[in-house]
């Protein structure tokens, strides 16, 4: 599969701050969630972590996600929840886009 991009107005969006070297995103804001458009390269592992609800589905590529116990390989049209609190990490296992909404206001930072 080839990589690919989302369009020119999702581009335009606020990039997110993030600290991963190899991980862009978008933030679109609102006033009790946020959704962000990432696009990861295949960059290994995010650990384990914890935070507000997740919900997410894969646009382009592959990675395996743990959500608590159990750990399934996801693929372009699945989708997975996180619910608040449950700890989760992930395996990027090629180029990556997934869009995501986050239960939180404040998960990310728009960069300044």
């Amino acid at each position: 599969m080839s990589q690919g991009t989302f369009p020119e107005f999702i581009t335009r969006l606020p990039k997110v701050d993030l600290p991963i070297e190899g991980v862009r995103g978008w933030l679109s804001q609102a006033g009790d969630h946020q959704v962000v458009f990432f696009d990861i390269d295949p960059i290994g592992e995010v650990p384990m972590h914890t935070h507000g609800d997740q919900w997410g589905i894969v646009v382009e590529g592959e990675m395996e996600l743990t959500i608590g116990d159990e750990t399934k390989r996801y693929r372009p049209g699945d989708s997975y929840f996180i619910p608040a609190g449950v700890e989760h990490g992930a395996k990027f296992l090629s180029h990556f886009r997934t869009i995501d909404v986050f239960g939180e206001p404040d998960r990310y930072k728009a960069k300044g």
